[in-house]
């Protein structure tokens, strides 16, 4: 890739940057013009290590040598400005030195995906993508294997996620999984034991369930304000609950993950 110093906006290959505070905006531009954002250095970093193909670069004049070798053997344009620049075409003031537009990799089948797994979350609709973000640096960090997203679920690549998540959602397998109840078929038919995190007259605390943990689990989150659709809840092999005090009756989707994960994880190593 070569620098292309810039001191305007009108080069079209500068449109991938435009408005990217816009959420709304990125949410369907970016899937449908078949790209995403990594921003800073160790995103970019870890984006090429998994494979993925950058488009082009923006970056400021002094972070320019250390991004050239992150992206040394591909093709295109590294833009450079500055920061006013940069700033009146992103949106906001760039601190973490660059921002790439990578070429979006081909989702992979639920069943490539899961083919060594033991344990995989699947997150149901979660909109939130700080708590995408956050659930998938747990899935890394506690030693889970994938993650799956339901068609509703926020975008895992949206940057935002990339961010919170420190770069772990280009290092973690995940794919979209389909609806319910054909997801959980889906799963079982993969030897899963379809797990759903939910407050139910049914649900099992979570000690109790690790007990006698499953070979495979599949642990399925719901969204931040209602919790899992009834559907999914009905989908289930097992609903399982977090005791909690206090008057408290639940946790936040990325704190529960992490709960959920760790007991999980630890009983299924155990075994």
């Amino acid at each position: 890739m070569h620098p292309v110093r810039i001191d305007s906006l009108d080069d079209p290959r500068l449109d991938d940057y435009a408005r990217l505070t816009d959420v709304a905006l990125r949410r369907v531009t970016e899937p449908e013009g078949g790209l995403y954002i990594a921003e800073s250095n160790t995103v970019i970093e870890r984006a090429v290590r998994a494979g993925h193909v950058p488009r082009s670069v923006l970056v400021q004049e002094k972070w320019l040598d250390s991004v050239l070798p992150l992206v040394a053997g591909h093709d295109g344009p590294v833009f450079v400005g500055s920061d006013a620049l940069l700033e009146e075409l992103t949106g906001f003031r760039m601190h973490r030195g660059a921002i790439a537009a990578m070429h979006r990799p081909v989702l992979p089948t639920v069943a490539e995906v899961v083919r060594d797994a033991r344990l995989v979350v699947v997150l149901e609709d979660v909109v939130d993508h700080t708590n995408v973000g956050a659930v998938f640096r747990s899935v890394a960090g506690l030693g889970a294997d994938a993650v799956l997203v339901s068609p509703r679920c926020a975008d895992p690549l949206y940057r935002r996620s990339v961010r919170v998540s420190m770069g772990t959602v280009l290092q973690v397998p995940w794919t979209r999984i389909g609806e319910w109840p054909a997801a959980g078929e889906d799963l079982r038919a993969q030897g899963f034991h379809v797990a759903a995190m939910a407050l139910t007259d049914r649900s099992v605390d979570l000690e109790a369930f690790v007990a006698d943990v499953p070979e495979r689990v599949a642990l399925v989150m719901g969204t931040e304000g209602q919790g899992l659709t009834p559907a999914a809840v009905a989908a289930a092999d097992t609903t399982v609950r977090i005791p909690m005090h206090h008057g408290v009756d639940s946790l936040n989707v990325a704190a529960a993950s992490a709960v959920g994960l760790w007991a999980v994880a630890h009983a299924q190593r155990a075994r």
